[in-house]
């Protein structure tokens, strides 16, 4: 893995880092000591340093999950996963026809679903954290957790997506007036 992508993903990850998590690495982090710590203001900093004491590198990004874990921020390991699978987020080999009728019925689930996201969420396979990840990024927006739920579920299964197994999954939760909605639709384009 390359040394530029790397530093690339640290950056990303230090960016949508706050003070306060910030302030939460410093206190969970490995013994880097007072002084030093006295003088990280950024993720990257510190990123750095743990670089300089071959705690992370390019190959190994496993103390980062856990300290991204242990401050709260589960949702930016997403970040970290499409680094290490050298995607980037239109990398998904799904046929444009087959992304376009997700597309269509991404809108329709969106309008529709509400509180209902976890369960459709645990019925198309994702983890209990990746669903906790979306309610924390988005903690205030339905809308856009049902959007992120689809779109964690897309890159789950990549060019395996389909708007059938979407559409299933809201049959198996009960949501058949949602699943009604979005096959019509899908008719109508």
């Amino acid at each position: 893995m390359d040394t530029r992508r790397f530093r690339e993903m640290l950056l990303l990850i230090s960016q949508k880092l706050t003070d306060e998590n910030v302030k939460s690495l410093k206190f969970v982090c490995p013994d880097i000591g007072k002084k030093r710590l006295e003088n990280i203001n950024t993720g990257f900093e510190l990123f750095e340093c743990l670089i300089e004491r071959a705690e992370i590198r390019p190959d190994n990004t496993d103390l980062l999950r856990k300290l991204l874990n242990d401050i709260g921020q589960a949702v930016l390991l997403e970040i970290i996963e499409d680094y290490e699978l050298g995607t980037t987020r239109t990398d998904d080999g799904l046929d444009p026809t087959e992304r376009e009728k997700i597309s269509i019925a991404t809108e329709v689930i969106v309008v529709q679903l509400g509180k209902k996201w976890l369960q459709v969420g645990r019925k198309l396979g994702l983890q209990q954290t990746h669903l906790e990840g979306i309610q924390e990024k988005h903690s205030r927006d339905l809308e856009e957790q049902v959007r992120e739920l689809i779109r964690q579920w897309m890159k789950i299964r990549r060019e395996k997506a389909r708007v059938e197994e979407l559409v299933q999954a809201l049959r198996d939760c009960k949501q058949n007036l949602t699943a009604d909605l979005v096959e019509k639709k899908l008719t109508e384009h």
